[in-house]
């Protein structure tokens, strides 16, 4: 690996480490857990149909490879039963209904 195959984030002696960029990117980010909830809500945003319990495994799985596929197996977990543990009853709510209401709780996570 060459120096100049380094990431373009990853700090350089032309470009050192800022703790402070780096803390901003931090606190904007959603944290796993909220980017699970998000991405399972496009995933059901569009649907009328009702949501039940293996559609919201389905979807949420898929969520959870997408933002937590590479990450290791410990904080994959504790993503996902963060993201889990936030999860509104089901109640036979239309898929894009129970979107907007993961929307919501991501707001909060």
């Amino acid at each position: 690996m060459k120096p100049t195959d380094r990431p373009v984030d990853q700090p350089t002696p032309e470009r050192p480490f800022d703790a402070d960029e780096l803390l901003g990117r931090i606190l904007t980010e959603p944290s796993f857990p909220a980017q699970i909830l998000i991405v399972a809500a496009r995933l059901m945003a569009s649907s009328t149909d009702p949501i039940n319990p293996w559609t919201l495994h389905q979807r949420l799985t898929t969520a959870e490879d997408a933002i937590c596929g590479i990450l290791p197996d410990p904080v994959r977990t504790d993503a996902s039963s963060r993201a889990r543990a936030a999860l509104p009853p089901l109640g036979g709510a239309p898929q894009w209904q129970y979107a907007t209401t993961l929307r919501e709780i991501a707001g909060s996570l």
